[in-house]
């Protein structure tokens, strides 16, 4: 099986088990910092890293609900995980949340899957062989005109490969990013054919000590770099 099989099978399992978890009533409490997590959560992290690491137990793990274990930084491939992007949705009963999955290689995703199962929608992509919804291939959004793009911002970070199949025009965050929130739809947008960067026009290199990526810009070839003309001079803290 490859890691694209892999892992498009163990994120559609763990979207059953998300919805059937809320279906039941859920738990809910706050991480440190705040932000909220639910016994769901929790229950599809236990269920992808179980499925994902009895497949490939070489392979590191990092993910948002699993302590941060450094040996995975001695590892060659690495699972990057988000096992329920968009809590706060999910929580509300809405269908604005997916199970995100990467694996990643010397710094880049090379299979990436977002499955948002509310929304009956697969995201997915391995390197050289393009980018999917369900099935079906996936290009960037062809909008030139940058006054009048769609652009997306932090409050819906989950749908990022939507931005390569034409729902949005970009996306811009000028904070912090985990590298669970980015790695599988890095790969999603990079093999539809869009450009994924920093707000300084600078890629992201995955599994580093400090899991973050500082900002994120992202659209087609001909808006990219107007956006990053706009935001470039901005340092950020």
């Amino acid at each position: 099986m490859t890691d694209l099989d892999l892992i498009l099978d163990a994120a559609r399992e763990a979207g059953e088990l998300a919805l059937k978890a809320r279906a039941g009533g859920l738990k809910i409490w706050s991480k440190e910092g705040g932000s909220p997590v639910t016994d769901a959560d929790l229950a599809v992290d236990a269920l992808l890293k179980d499925r994902l690491r009895a497949a490939r137990p070489d392979y590191g793990w990092l993910s948002e609900e699993t302590v941060d274990d450094p040996a995975r930084l001695n590892t060659t491939r690495q699972f990057v995980v988000d096992p329920i992007d968009g809590t706060v949705a999910f929580m509300k009963n809405k269908p604005w949340f997916a199970v995100s999955v990467a694996v990643v290689e010397n710094g880049r995703p090379i299979a990436g899957v977002v499955h948002a199962p509310a929304l009956s929608e697969t995201y997915a992509a391995v390197t050289g062989g393009g980018a999917t919804l369900n099935g079906m291939a996936i290009s960037p959004s062809d909008t030139d005109d940058l006054e009048d793009a769609a652009m997306l911002g932090d409050a819906k970070m989950f749908v990022h490969p939507a931005w390569t199949a034409g729902a949005f025009d970009a996306a811009v965050a000028l904070s912090p990013k985990s590298e669970w929130d980015v790695a599988a739809a890095d790969l999603i947008r990079s093999e539809a054919g869009a450009c994924l960067t920093d707000h300084k026009g600078r890629t992201f290199s995955y599994n580093q000590p400090v899991p973050l990526v500082p900002s994120l810009v992202c659209a087609n070839a001909t808006l990219a770099p107007l956006i990053l003309n706009r935001v470039g001079h901005i340092d950020l803290p």
